[in-house]
This record gives structure tokens, sequence and C-alpha cells, in this order.
């Protein structure tokens, strides 16, 4: 029987290090965005309903969807965002559950399901744990804008379009507290791994 522990956090939270701090290890991570690139590739079932909804204004000459100017729509208006969650979220469920099952079925004893938006989907059904990965608002904020390159403004509305992190806490089973050095970060994974019976290498 296999652990699927559900990782998540918020954008410029610092998940993906610690995703990567598992990849490292050898073990199997499934990535929601991955996977939500994937189901709105030309073609795709998903893809057509979003041409459909949003027009062609928003596709690059080679009929791919321009991500960053469906994003501007979207990170703006909670209508139009939740449009669009209502076409892509059901495909990358459908997908990542079909991935499950695949490594399940390899023998896999532990998966990482990696959400961004674990919570805020309801998709908590799909793992068995969840763990969290933590940073404080003033810290996101300031790596959003570096990273990004945003101003103030567009950073904190990408930020809320999102569940706040200290709410997301209490939902948690286990937390992960980014705000320091990448060694203090990999200190407590390693500790939740232990508490979960999980060898990390």
């Amino acid at each position: 029987m296999s652990l699927t522990i559900g990782l998540t956090g918020g954008i410029a939270s610092g998940k993906s290090t610690v995703s990567q701090m598992f990849n490292e290890a050898g073990i199997v991570i499934i990535d929601a965005d991955v996977i939500a690139r994937k189901v709105v590739e030309v073609g795709e079932e998903a893809y057509k309903q979003i041409v459909q909804s949003f027009g062609e204004d928003i596709l690059l000459p080679d009929k791919t969807i321009d991500r960053p100017k469906l994003g501007s729509v979207v990170f703006f208006s909670e209508e139009k965002r939740l449009l669009l969650n209502s076409i892509v979220h059901p495909a990358v469920r459908k997908q990542m559950l079909k991935e499950k099952e695949e490594h399940e079925l390899n023998g896999e004893d532990l998966i990482i399901m990696d959400i961004p938006l674990l919570f805020e989907s309801k998709l908590t059904s799909l793992v068995d744990k969840t763990l969290l990965v933590y940073v404080n608002y003033e810290t996101q904020l300031s790596r959003l804008m570096s990273r990004n390159r945003l101003n103030k403004e567009d950073a904190e509305a990408r930020i809320k379009s999102q569940m706040p992190l200290n709410e997301k806490v209490t939902l948690a089973d286990a937390v992960v507290d980014n705000n320091g050095t990448i060694e203090d970060t990999r200190k407590q994974l390693q500790e939740v791994c232990e508490k979960w019976g999980i060898q990390l290498g």
C-alpha cells in the first residue's frame, strides 16, 4: 500500500525547493503544474474549451495559449479565474489520478503529489497526508517581486488570488517553515518524514 503526500504551498513559498529535495531522494513526484501545461496543449479537450470561452485573442501565432496574456485576464477577475479553473482542474485531476494509479501498480510505496492549489481545489481526498511549505507574507511578496520581476500591485494580486498561507497552516498535517536557510528547510523536512516513517536518504 503506497503513501501519498500532498505537497502544497503558495506562490513563491519555496514549494519547488522542497519538491526538489524529494526528487533528489528518488521519490516519485506527480506535478500538477506540469500536468496543467500538458492538458492545455493544442488539440487537447481543455485547450478547445479555453479557446471557446476566452477567444482566440489569448493565442500566440503558433496557436498555443499565451499564458502571460491569459494570466493577466484571470488574475484581476474572479469570475474569469473560476471559469478557467472549472475547465483546467477536472482535466488535471483526471490525469493525476491516472498517473497515481500507474505508480501504485508499479509498486511505489511513496508518491508525492505536488499541488499548488491543494486546499483551494479541494483535492485533499487524493492524498493521505498534506505537507505545507510556509513563508510569511513579507517574504512571499519580496520573493515573488524579484523572481517574476513584478511590481508590488501585480505581485499582491497574484498572492491574493490564493488562500492565505496562514489559513493553510491550520489545514495541513505538517508544515515546513521556509523563511530561513535551505539547510533549515531540509532539516524540518527530514523531521516530518521521520515522524511519518519515511526514509529521505
